[in-house]
């Protein structure tokens, strides 16, 4: 089991914030994000956006640290990546 998760670099609400993602599955993911107590509504789409105070917390749990650019591509290579408007007419 492998979560990657991106520096915390992205502003939003007053924050940085991380992509926290699997390369393997969405189960893998909800499980990892619920061993560390991170809510459901912090997923969007295909991973779960984690305030910079909780990067340590998923480093230490065992997430391996990559750049942006490498969330990107393990998503693509994967099959996991859903765009903007894709989630939405599949009901995601």
């Amino acid at each position: 089991m492998t979560l990657y998760i991106d520096p915390p670099a992205w502003p939003g609400h007053g924050r940085l914030w991380s992509h926290l993602v699997s390369d393997v599955s969405y189960d893998e993911l909800h499980a990892f994000a619920e061993k560390l107590d991170v809510p459901r509504r912090a997923f969007d789409r295909d991973h779960y956006d984690l305030p910079a105070h909780r990067y340590a917390d998923a480093v230490a749990a065992g997430a391996v640290e990559v750049g942006s650019r490498e969330v990107v591509r393990l998503l693509h290579a994967s099959g996991l990546r859903r765009r903007k408007g894709l989630a939405r007419r599949r009901g995601s």
